[in-house]
């Protein structure tokens, strides 16, 4: 299987998303079929939904994790590509698919209609013949590569050092974050937490992930509060506390700074998307 150009794996269960931030040499096609969470890309976080459609480049640190309040099972399909069939891909036939790729060292998330529309060929993919699933993977590809129903995640000039021991400190931070954000939370308790002082993991996890660790817990605990606006009738003032904020005004500021809009706003608009 090591050898094929591409793998597709059928992932269902709760595990297999609480993977730790990672990378791999493999260009990575994932469909979320079941599950909610917040999703990690470089150094762009954001909260997950069903039908999540994200295409990641080489090399591209990621992970997606449930929330830990979720009880449903957890479903994706997920394809890999080796760098054989991305050279094959970017040779000059296919100028489209090879814009697509480029795009996807900052990682590419596709609409859910996007995501909708190619489903079943995903699923399609798990069952057919070698040959009906080269044909099904260039239909996909052809179909992601022509569309502009797409956002790029991760920052531009964003790059990572690829090291064992800072991949370990920055999974650490994470589930430190996921554990503690809905109370105050210190610089120096992070910094202990991961066993450096202040101001050297202040320059590590800015130089890991381009941005400072207080702008990466507001963004945290904004996509929490992006999951309370959609699934409960919780005022925002609630909402706002619950997820470790300690005044309105900031939680206000801070929303509108990342989601570009207010909090009633974005429940508005996701309330009127699924009428």
């Amino acid at each position: 299987m090591e050898s094929k150009p591409f793998r597709v794996i059928k992932q269902d269960n709760k595990q297999e998303f609480d993977f730790p931030w990672h990378y791999h040499p493999e260009f990575e096609l994932t469909l979320i079929s079941n599950s909610q969470g917040v999703r990690y890309v470089g150094n762009h976080i954001e909260k997950f939904f069903d039908h999540d459609l994200v295409l990641l480049g080489s090399n591209l640190p990621h992970c997606w994790i449930n929330t830990a309040d979720q009880e449903q099972p957890s479903g994706a399909i997920v394809v890999y590509f080796k760098q054989e069939l991305i050279q094959w891909l970017t040779s000059g036939q296919f100028d489209a698919i090879s814009r697509l790729f480029e795009k996807s060292n900052r990682g590419v998330k596709f609409s859910k209609d996007i995501a909708l529309h190619v489903k079943s060929k995903f699923h399609r993919l798990l069952h057919t013949s070698p040959f009906e699933k080269y044909i099904l993977l260039l239909k996909i590809l052809n179909e992601l590569s022509t569309t502009n129903e797409f956002e790029l995640l991760s920052q531009n000039n964003f790059s990572c050092e690829l090291d064992y021991t800072n991949n370990e400190r920055i999974n650490a931070v994470y589930k430190f974050v996921l554990m503690n954000y809905q109370r105050k939370i210190s610089l120096g308790e992070v910094a202990a937490h991961v066993s450096m002082s202040e101001e050297y993991f202040s320059r590590f996890f800015s130089r890991s992930l381009m941005k400072p660790f207080f702008t990466f817990l507001n963004e945290y605990r904004i996509s929490r509060a992006c999951k309370l606006l959609i699934e409960t009738d919780k005022q925002i003032s609630q909402i706002c506390y619950s997820v470790g904020f300690e005044s309105i005004p900031f939680f206000y500021r801070q929303f509108k700074k990342i989601k570009e809009g207010s909090p009633l706003a974005y429940r508005l608009k996701y309330k009127d998307a699924i009428k």
